[in-house]
Order: structure tokens, then sequence, then C-alpha cells
């Protein structure tokens, strides 16, 4: 009992200073962010990057600016290359050890992202202590460190050529976490960077189904995979049947809307829900508040946000704009300077301003995963919430889906084309296809209006998957597991057609 007292008072000590300081840069979060990017602008100033565009004369945000253009990965693959190969100094002071390896859903081609002592330490670790402070404030009554975490995440590999490590960011914070935390997590480390998905799955379960699991760690789609093999393994009815004390899932990387009804009947008991922004290029946004689905944007993470807005990103602008300029309810792309080396990097993602006092955000989509191919900007935020009202009003469940255009011949307009594999199928499939066809136009003003009168855009086509497609195309692609997610929106057809392709066969 005295031990426990003991770790209890640390804890809350421990939560009691970094909520302290949270409240901190909420209060002052443009002098936060400028005094994080000229430390870090210090820092890198004698690498190669940094002699480069003049880091040392870059005295405001005017000159970082003008000075330092904005990149993709393909601009900054070849410094990250040179990197790999053990080279020193390129982009960040020193030699860089370790890189996660993104599952590619941007490009065909893997990336591998920048891990350094500063990142691991200062934003993604922190970020974890930050996540269960939180938690723990928002629920004193709360029982977590009193049983173990479920975590799923991905593999790790050494890169043959060169004294570097790469695999999942997952699996680097696991490899490098210290022994103390491992003793909280199942499985073990040596299952948990585990390669092979098939293997991996039953050697977690194998594992996890006699402990006491408190929390959940990962991926909605990939959780609810291993939780629905779990039940089939133990032969239970429910999750909080075989793990009573279950209280809380941590989840991040896609959208949990989809997923909500899912988990809530699979486990059988209201659980909490704490959404996560965690990417391989850093450890952005927590869910801070009971109940919300907006995420606080960490702005002591050694990470320097700029934001492009989207309506200018597809005209091809890459004119960013810092933090004290964003406005609320717009779509930007996000770039990022952080501490693993990246600077005025386009990460991918695109967000949205729900406030901005403090500054809260939810994810909306992809810079590259949206349809827009004639002028109707659908977001991924869009879909998700036109498909929230549809499955709400027909009774309905979806798992996976993809969406792409059909485009305009000499005979006929264009339209959008849908394949959604349902847990729980609609009554009716074509009033389905109504339901999401009209909330889309009450969602998004220039859908609405490429859609009136189907002068522009048509009717939507809607499939119906068979079950396990997704899965099936998931794993024919060698993207079973980890960071992998099934790209929901393509302005071409390179996703949709294989799946139409594969589910009729």
């Amino acid at each position: 009992m005295a031990t426990k007292a003991l770790f209890n008072s640390v804890v809350n000590w421990f939560i009691r200073q970094r909520i302290d300081q949270i409240e901190h840069f909420i209060k002052y979060p443009v002098e936060t962010q400028e005094g994080l990017l000229f430390s870090q602008l210090f820092n890198a100033e004698e690498t190669e990057y940094g002699m480069k565009y003049g880091f040392s004369s870059i005295s405001n945000y005017r000159d970082f600016r003008k000075k330092v253009p904005v990149v993709s990965y393909e601009d900054f693959e070849p410094y990250i290359e040179r990197a790999r190969q053990g080279q020193k100094d390129v982009f960040w002071p020193g030699v860089i050890k370790q890189f996660a390896k993104s599952s590619g859903t941007t490009n065909a081609k893997s990336k591998y992202i920048p891990i350094t002592a500063e990142s691991l330490e200062d934003c993604h670790y922190k970020a974890g202590k930050d996540l269960i402070s939180m938690y723990v404030n928002n629920h004193p009554e709360s029982e977590l460190f009193q049983h173990k975490n479920l975590r799923l995440g991905g593999s790790a590999e050494m890169y043959k050529d060169f004294n570097t490590k790469f695999g999942d960011l997952s699996a680097i914070l696991i490899e490098n976490l210290p022994f103390w935390v491992e003793i909280i997590n199942t499985p073990c480390k040596k299952t948990s960077l585990m390669t092979e998905w098939e293997s991996k799955m039953k050697a977690i379960i194998r594992e996890a189904k006699n402990e006491d699991v408190g929390s959940l760690t990962g991926v909605p789609s990939w959780m609810m995979v291993l939780l629905q093999r779990t039940l089939q393994e133990t032969g239970k009815a429910s999750i909080s049947e075989l793990w009573p004390n279950l209280e809380v899932f941590f989840h991040g990387g896609i959208s949990f809307k989809p997923y909500k009804n899912q988990y809530k009947e699979i486990i059988g008991k209201d659980i909490h829900y704490y959404e996560i922004y965690n990417a391989s290029e850093g450890f952005f946004a927590i869910q801070d508040q009971l109940g919300s689905d907006e995420m606080l944007l960490m702005l002591d993470y050694g990470v320097f946000y700029e934001f492009i807005p989207m309506d200018q990103y597809f005209e091809g602008s890459r004119d960013a704009i810092p933090i004290q300029d964003v406005e609320i309810n717009k779509d930007y792309a996000l770039v990022v300077s952080t501490n693993g080396g990246l600077w005025r990097y386009l990460i991918g993602d695109t967000v949205k301003f729900t406030s901005v006092n403090p500054y809260r955000i939810k994810i909306s989509g992809r810079t590259k995963h949206y349809i827009n191919a004639f002028g109707e900007e659908l977001m991924i935020d869009n879909v998700e919430s036109a498909l929230k009202i549809a499955c709400e009003q027909l009774d309905a469940e979806i798992s996976d889906y993809t969406g792409a255009p059909v485009f305009m011949t000499n005979q006929s307009t264009g339209c959008h084309e849908w394949i959604f594999e349902f847990t729980k199928e609609p009554a009716s499939l074509e009033e389905f296809a109504k339901v999401f066809d009209r909330s889309l136009k009450t969602l998004n003003s220039d859908y609405e209006a490429k859609r009136y009168n189907d002068i522009t855009l048509k009717s939507p086509i809607v499939h119906r998957a068979k079950p396990n497609l997704f899965y099936e195309w998931m794993a024919s692609r060698g993207k079973l597991g980890g960071q992998n997610k099934v790209p929901r929106l393509s302005n071409d057809r390179q996703y949709i057609e294989p799946l139409l392709s594969l589910n009729q066969n």
C-alpha cells in the first residue's frame, strides 16, 4: 500500500507540473512557437541544409518564409537518403540512426522519415506522457496504472546496406521504450516487433488473452481485427467479459467515426475514447477534453507549424501562413519544421481548426486523398460526416470504403463511384446512396453546386463490397497491419479499379 501511495503521489506531481506547462503554451501560443523555431534554426545552422538556406541570417519569421522553401518528400528525399547512408550534419546535427518507414499511402514508394534523439524524447515520448496526464487529469478515478495496456504496432527491420534502422514509427517507439514502461504493456517487445502480420496476430492473442488489460492503443481498423479474432479464440461474448477492467481506447491514424458503434458493440460496455494525432513526422495533437472529437495542437514538442489554405493549394500555391493567421472551419495543408530535421515539410495531411483560443484541430483529410475532378473539393472529413448521417438514418455500419471520380465523356456527365464494405447492411443500398449524396450536398457547397440538376455531376454510383474485400486487397499489396491505411479518396481510379475487379471475382 505504501509503494502504491508513493507511486500515485509521484504521478500526480508530474501531471500537475505538465498541466501547468500546457496551460502556459495555451496562453502564449505565438511566443512559444517562435521561440521554438529560432532555437531549432540555431541548432541546425551549421548543417549542410542550414548553410544552404542561411539559417544563421534568419532573424524573424518573414526571413524564414522567404529563404527556406516549402518541400515535399520528393524534394527532401536526396538529403534523407544521404543521412540514411551515415552522413552526418546533413539537415540536423550529428548522425541520424533511425528512420520511420511510412506506409506510402501518398506515394507508391516508401518514405523514410528521420527520427532523431530530440524528436524521440521531446516529441513522441513527451506526447505519450502528456496523453496520460490529460487523461488522468480528466478522470481522477482512473485505475489505468493498475492494469496492462494492449498495444498494436508495426514491425522493425534493419536496413541492410548501412548501419541505420528503419521500421514503422510504432515499432521504433516500442524498441526504445525504457524497461519500466515495458512492464505495463502487452504483448512483449519481441512479439510487438514481429514482421509477418498473421503470425503476429496469433502471438498477440496468445499473450494478451490472459492479461488484465485496462487500455488499448492502436489504429481503429487493425485493433478491430485483433479484437474480433480475440473473441473467436477465447469464445467470449464481449471484450469486457474477457477484460472487465478495460476503461479507455487511445486511437489514431484514421477517422474513428466509421468504427464507433462497432467498438461499443464488441466491447459490451461504455469506455472512454481518446484520439491522438501521431505521424511519422511528429506527434502533433491530443484530445484534451472529455467527450470531444477535437484535439489540442501541442505547441512545445519541437514542431513549428505552418498552414497552406487548401483552396490555394488546389491551385498549386505553397504560400504558408503561421498559426496566428489561421481561421476556424477552413481546410489547411499542414507544413512542419521539426526537431527530426524536417524543414517546411508538407506532411500530406489536411487539418481544420475548430478553435483558435486555444488552438484545437480536426484532421480533415490528405492533400492527395481528395476528389476534385470537377471542382467539388471533396475532403475525407466531408465524406466521414455524410456517412455517419447515412448510417444513423438507415441503421447501417461501415468498416471500410473508397471513392473515386467517373470522368465525363462526350455522352455523359461525370459522377463519383463508391465501394462500401458493411458490417451491418442498410435495408436499401439505393436509399443509403441517396442519403449519403444529400448529406454531402449539405456539408459541401462546392459539391452541391456541381450536383445541381445533374449538370456537372450526376448521382453517385455505389457498390456493396463482399466481406473482407479490403482486407484481401491490402494483403495483396503487402500492407497489412501497422500504420497501413485504406486510401479513402483518390482523384483518379488507381484504387477503385482493382477493388471493383477483386469484388467481382
